[in-house]
């Protein structure tokens, strides 16, 4: 999971992974949005500093992942999945689960979580900016996710903001060491931030690092004064 020391990074292939999303359109997620200015403004400087080391393009937007829901399927096609010779897979997500999470999410008036943006660190695929959550608020709100929806590839949660991933040309000569060592040079930033919205959203399967579209929001601290 994490990059070890003298080991090589896992490189990203530009290819749209149809043994994964089998024809399926849209990846559904619940995460944070980065909104503030100047944390924004850090994580863009530090994704310019490592742009030769990482996949090109990357539109995606700075975020927070806090659950992975599924491929997203629309009314028409759960209608379809209860007809006979229809295939389910055990990662399709439908409208009825998350709108089971979404009431379940907003019964709990849940008020304004807080996070520290800390230090840049490194997956064996992508290289990102730790976030701590002291509260254990995010964890919390996965646990409850959870109850009735099952998470596909559900790995130890590490909440982060993914900077990049890694770009293939390195498959056989990016050793850590060398990660590590341009790292280090970095003056590197932390940041208290507090979240006052959780997004539910998708982005397209077959566009890698592509965009995120928020589709709803749950305001948090409406209800807890």
């Amino acid at each position: 999971m994490f990059l070890r020391p003298q080991s090589l990074t896992v490189p990203t292939l530009a290819h749209d992974y149809p043994e994964w999303h089998k024809g399926r359109e849209n990846y559904a997620l619940w995460y944070i949005e980065i909104e503030h200015p100047e944390l924004v403004e850090y994580l863009n400087k530090l994704r310019a500093i490592f742009e030769p080391d990482l996949f090109q393009p990357n539109i995606r937007q700075f975020h927070i992942t806090l659950f992975v829901c599924g491929f997203l399927k629309k009314e028409a096609d759960t209608i379809l999945s209860h007809q006979k010779n229809t295939v389910i897979y055990n990662d399709d997500f439908s409208i009825e689960q998350f709108q089971q999470q979404y009431m379940q999410l907003k019964a709990l008036n849940l008020k304004p979580i807080q996070l520290k943006i800390g230090k840049i660190n490194s997956f064996d695929s992508a290289l990102f900016v730790e976030v701590l959550d002291t509260e254990n608020s995010l964890s919390n709100i996965r646990h409850l996710l959870s109850q009735q929806t099952f998470e596909p590839a559900a790995l130890h949660y590490c909440p982060h903001i993914t900077l990049g991933l890694y770009r293939s040309e390195f498959q056989s000569e990016f050793q850590s060491e060398y990660l590590y060592e341009k790292i280090s040079q970095i003056p590197q930033q932390s940041f208290n931030i507090e979240i006052e919205h959780l997004t539910f959203g998708s982005y397209q399967a077959k566009v890698l690092q592509g965009e995120l579209y928020p589709n709803q929001h749950i305001q948090l601290g409406l209800d807890c004064e």
